[in-house]
């Protein structure tokens, strides 16, 4: 089994900044990919970034292109998302999720594994 523990949300004013960490414990595959999702009351669970764990590839959706940013520290098996210039429209429950292999998927339903979510709340 794979744990995932996030941590990092708050409440912040608009363009302020946000580092949400993904600490990752139990069993790891040999290729995995790490993604971030966000869930706002009445919608659906999202898409933001994800990051292939051996190469570092990422991949961002457009709308946070350019304000977030995904990352790794091997060393500490953690994934992190930097999250500047926050806007309301970014305020969700963010979610950590793991899936084995090398395909950084943009669907929750490709993802065997998550976290139990921390809130990010962006006022205006």
């Amino acid at each position: 089994q794979v744990q995932l523990v996030e941590s990092g949300g708050g409440l912040v004013q608009a363009g302020g900044s946000l580092r949400l960490s993904c600490a990752v414990s139990g069993r790891t595959f040999t290729s995995y990919v790490m993604g971030w999702f966000r869930q706002a009351p009445g919608k659906e669970r999202e898409f933001v970034a994800g990051i292939r764990w051996s190469s570092g590839a990422t991949y961002h959706a457009d709308s946070v292109k350019g304000r977030f940013t995904i990352s790794r520290d091997n060393a500490k098996n953690t994934v992190y998302l930097q999250m500047n210039n926050l806007k309301p429209e970014d305020t969700a429950v963010y979610y950590c999720a793991a899936r084995s292999g090398s395909i950084i998927g943009i669907l929750a339903s490709e993802y065997n594994y998550w976290g139990q979510g921390t809130q990010v709340t962006v006022s205006s």
